[in-house]
């Protein structure tokens, strides 16, 4: 029997390229130029279709050399989500070098957008508006009819149907692995979304994805897959820039690397696992940043897990933001330090929790404290708001001075200080005119940082993490961290990707004469001093700093494509910001921010919201989160905006909001409400303005 809380899966839709042979017979394409080709006869087809406008412009020819086709790139024209393969306007003036499946066409310059704080405007402050009552009392009463029921259905099961509760229970002297209340959630709550949750894809997590169509007949316990494909929107992976793709050249740069590398190095950092990569990767990473040392690290929730630890221990204090990521909430409980927390981005919150922390000392003894460290996040991934950065480096400046405080009675001489370590994992590579994060949108030198801890998974296309600090620091880091001496390395074609991704956004500029008794490879030749000039944030990696075997392509190399990218990632951040909120949604979370929040409260209206998006005639991809990753009653939908995404699909996913929002009733923000066709014909205007 069909599960009564799905909807019917959607029919699937053909194929998106026509098959004409198996899968192992078909050549490799080891660049774009087999789909340069591809659209090019895509844009002859739509020409002959009677597209005057289209027909005025010549299109830049194409090599011979490159004209064959190969079978696995050959658009089906007919195919009923042909938006989601083909650009609405084909290409004409010239061609693009990318799938547009991966990575939408548009050279539009008005669909851009820099990224960077505006000083006359105060910071804004995470507030998020309050529903109507009766949305919280029906998001309280579902709660309460679920663990009731889920009670219920547990109390006669285990006396009815003992079969169906045997894992629960003692059976044959042995105790059940899990209890009945410990897996509560999971068998009465989770299992009523699964449909909605881990949905297996296939391809690129690019601009579109590809669903592996499934349904249950057991209400969820279990999946059947039919074998078909579904070809949907993607507004649920973190590709902020669009890096993640199987043509271009950080792709080719990752073939290359395979080819000289291997796959793994099969060791530890400490042993035989690292490679002239890691070193090319660190140096890379310290001069993007501007710091003097970074390493790298294989898993970015280890990242934090693992060396947080390694900064703090007994004795020591550490103040952390509420809403702060559960690795560094990890990483804080293995440090045996104390743990304090603030609110949410609230500076005047952090601010007594220092002067508390620094007047009383330690809880028994009153003795000050070995160290103090200051956790926060750049930009928080579940909320998507931007840390006050100015007003905790405000902070940082007031306690570094002697002040004379009153400890137990006794005035004391005080030197006031804390250290601030900053998780920049959504923030690096998504905020900032230059892509460099948090101090970049700030305007912030990195040196006021004393730790900066970030990702590749989210802006770069790859996975791990990196610690950047002083060289100093790092060097410690790299012993008492325990994965840097215990776990694999990260691997070659991982770092070929963090490499060519982190090249393209710099630049790359002929590297200066070096002497010849000079190692080129030196940390300390590559990564230089850090100076206090705003500029040197803007610096490009000269031609050393890479391995040799690496060549961009000129538009990657020069930083132009970066940039581009850069750019609309923040015009389609602040579009769908804004144009959520103009339909009349309660967000969350900073303009600029990549991550934008939908607040449903309602657990049975998140998963209907899911469900509804991925119906649609173009499916849409949503992520919904609830209890416990968020507040019981504040579920929501999380849309993840990228560069990939062009101002159609911003369209798109506003108009399929507009539509589910208005059949659940998710419709209670407050201010000026405009219609979808006002918002699409405006969305320059809405942009530029202050949201």
């Amino acid at each position: 029997m069909t599960s009564p809380i799905a909807l019917d899966p959607p029919t699937p839709s053909p194929s998106i390229f026509k098959k004409t042979g198996s899968l192992g017979n078909l050549p490799i394409m080891s660049t774009a130029m087999s789909y340069l080709s591809a659209i090019q006869q895509a844009d002859t087809r739509a020409r002959s279709h009677g597209n005057s406008s289209a027909a005025s412009t010549r299109t830049r020819s194409i090599p011979s050399s490159v004209t064959s086709l190969s079978e696995d790139t050959i658009l089906d024209e007919d195919d009923t989500n042909n938006c989601l393969v083909n650009p609405l306007t084909p290409p004409t003036s010239e061609v693009s070098a990318t799938i547009h499946a991966e990575f939408g066409y548009c050279v539009n310059e008005a669909y851009r957008c820099v990224s960077k704080h505006d000083y006359t405007e105060p910071f804004q402050k995470h507030t998020i508006e309050d529903p109507p009552y009766y949305i919280l009392f029906s998001t309280y009463i579902s709660y309460i009819m679920i663990i009731c029921f889920g009670h219920l259905r547990d109390f006669f099961g285990k006396r009815f149907a003992k079969s169906y509760f045997t894992h629960l229970m003692p059976h044959n002297g042995y105790a059940p692995l899990n209890s009945d209340f410990d897996s509560f959630y999971t068998r009465r709550l989770q299992r009523r979304v699964d449909d909605c949750c881990s949905h297996p894809v296939a391809g690129v997590p690019g601009r579109t994805v590809l669903l592996l169509d499934r349904y249950s007949t057991n209400y969820n316990l279990t999946q059947i897959y039919t074998g078909t494909k579904t070809r949907a929107l993607n507004i649920s992976s973190y590709n902020y820039l669009g890096f993640s793709q199987t043509r271009g050249g950080c792709s080719d740069a990752v073939g290359e690397g395979i080819r000289r590398y291997g796959t793994s190095t099969c060791g530890t950092r400490l042993e035989s696992g690292s490679s002239e990569l890691h070193v090319f990767t660190e140096a890379l990473v310290a001069r993007f940043l501007g710091t003097e040392d970074a390493l790298v690290s294989s898993v970015g929730f280890a990242t934090n897990s693992t060396f947080i630890p390694a900064l703090v221990g007994k004795k020591s204090l550490i103040i952390s933001d509420e809403l702060n990521h559960t690795s560094i909430r990890v990483g804080a409980r293995q440090s045996g330090a104390e743990i304090r927390m603030f609110k949410h981005n609230d500076m005047s919150s952090l601010e007594s929790v220092l002067r508390e922390a620094i007047s009383q000392g330690q809880s028994k003894t009153h003795r000050s404290w070995k160290k103090i460290l200051v956790i926060v996040e750049g930009l928080y991934s579940m909320e998507g708001t931007l840390v006050d950065l100015l007003r905790i480096v405000e902070l940082k400046q007031k306690y570094k001075v002697r002040t004379a405080v009153t400890v137990l009675g006794y005035d004391v001489d005080v030197l006031f200080k804390f250290y601030l370590f900053v998780d920049e994992a959504h923030s690096i590579g998504a905020v900032g005119p230059h892509g460099r994060g948090v101090t970049d949108y700030f305007n912030i030198h990195p040196g006021s940082i004393d730790v900066l801890m970030g990702t590749f998974t989210k802006s770069f296309g790859a996975c791990g993490g990196y610690i950047a600090g002083p060289k100093t620091l790092i060097d410690a880091l790299r012993l008492r961290g325990s994965s840097y001496p215990y776990a694999e390395a990260m691997a070659p074609p991982v770092l070929a990707q963090v490499i060519a991704s982190i090249a393209s956004i710099m630049g790359i500029a002929p590297a200066p004469q070096l002497p010849k008794s000079q190692n080129s490879l030196s940390l300390a030749s590559s990564n230089g001093t850090v100076k206090d000039h705003a500029n040197d944030l803007r610096r490009m990696a000269p031609q050393s700093m890479l391995p040799a075997w690496i060549n961009l392509h000129p538009s990657l190399a020069d930083g132009s494509e970066a940039r581009m990218r850069i750019r609309r990632l923040a015009f389609n951040c602040r579009y769908l910001h804004a144009g959520l909120k103009k339909l009349g949604f309660i967000i969350s979370g900073h303009p600029f921010s990549p991550i934008v929040p939908l607040l449903i409260f309602n657990p049975g209206k998140c998963m209907m919201f899911s469900r509804l998006m991925r119906a649609r005639k173009i499916p849409i991809v949503v992520v919904v989160v609830g209890y416990p990753a968020t507040p019981l009653e504040k579920g929501r939908a999380r849309f993840c905006a990228s560069a990939s995404h062009t101002k159609e699909d911003i369209d798109m996913v506003l108009e399929a909001c507009d539509e589910v929002g208005g059949i659940l009733d998710l419709k209670h923000g407050l201010g000026e409400r405009w219609g979808i066709d006002e918002i699409r014909k405006r969305a320059v205007e809405l942009v530029h303005s202050a949201v």
